[in-house]
């Protein structure tokens, strides 16, 4: 009888639950998961925390027994352009590396940078440039800038992304694969996973459909058209150990704000749902002979 696989590591952004650390944290806890993946406190960005809040913060995480398993940052979103100031992703990762230090994490969520309105070649140097200064840093550190695929030269195809990874050359720079973020952008998730995957060293997950008017809808995992069971057994037949973070959606989605939409906040009852719907697909890959 073959071997069966290990369960992977189920983790979740907390402000998908709720803006406040103590229901991010009891989110976790009713899912009895105890891992967090930390992007904003009561609405603000973890590296724009003022010192005394953040240390208060990392101190009831650590109360909790609550393992950070990575941060996602603002460095090269959708919000910082490859013609914006470059310092202010600098600035972030220094701020970042420190408090990676106080939680015990490595991991840093990171994008690749939209044009800004630059030609393609330039768009490419600038991506370029900046990847190898932040992964000098980030090397320095001790971290991982984990690349997603979103926003950014290399976010929405995996010829750029790898192209992106052999210039950079270092472990410092690996994959955050997103799951559902091949709906929104257009193409084929497991496709673009399979040649990155070596390279995987975080996960999100979620879920959508597109409706008859072109609108993305977020929805439970395995309910929409992203393929979640399909990637998900392309990270297992990988051996693929690291965390599987939810990124629900279904209340609340950060990038509206740079377009002047309300983002709306997260919602603790739908985060719990959403993980446990997380894990009945995880137990039916881990378990394919039984029948449910």
């Amino acid at each position: 009888m073959p071997s069966v696989p290990e369960p992977p590591r189920l983790a979740g952004i907390g402000d998908e639950a709720a803006p406040g650390l103590v229901d991010q944290l009891a989110a976790v806890r009713e899912l009895r998961w105890n891992r967090l993946e930390l992007r904003s406190l009561d609405h603000v960005p973890l590296a724009a925390l003022p010192e005394a809040d953040f240390a208060r913060a990392a101190e009831h995480i650590c109360a909790a027994g609550v393992e950070v398993v990575a941060i996602a940052a603002k460095i090269g979103d959708w919000s910082r352009p490859a013609t914006g100031d470059f310092a202010l992703d600098t600035a972030e990762l220094d701020i970042l590396a420190r408090r990676c230090a106080v939680l015990g994490t490595r991991t840093v969520r990171i994008m690749s940078y939209p044009s800004g309105g630059l030609a393609e070649p330039e768009w490419r140097r600038t991506v370029y440039t900046r990847m190898r200064e932040l992964t000098r840093r980030a090397e320095d550190a001790g971290l991982i800038l984990a690349h997603e695929n979103c926003a950014g030269w290399a976010g929405e195809d995996a010829d750029r992304a790898l192209d992106l990874i052999s210039h950079v050359d270092s472990p410092a720079l690996r994959v955050l694969f997103d799951i559902g973020n091949g709906v929104a952008h257009g193409y084929d998730a497991a496709a673009m996973l399979r040649p990155l995957v070596e390279y995987v060293t975080h996960v999100h997950v979620k879920d959508a459909v597109t409706g008859p008017d072109g609108d993305i809808a977020y929805v439970l995992p395995g309910e929409g058209r992203a393929g979640v069971a399909e990637c998900l057994r392309i990270l297992a037949d990988h051996g693929y150990r690291g965390a599987l973070s939810i990124e629900p959606h279904l209340h609340l989605r950060p990038h509206l704000g740079a377009e002047g939409v309300d983002p709306g906040r997260g919602d603790r009852a739908a985060f719990v749902r959403y993980g446990r719907a997380l894990e009945r697909t995880v137990d039916r890959i881990r378990h394919p002979e039984e029948v449910r």
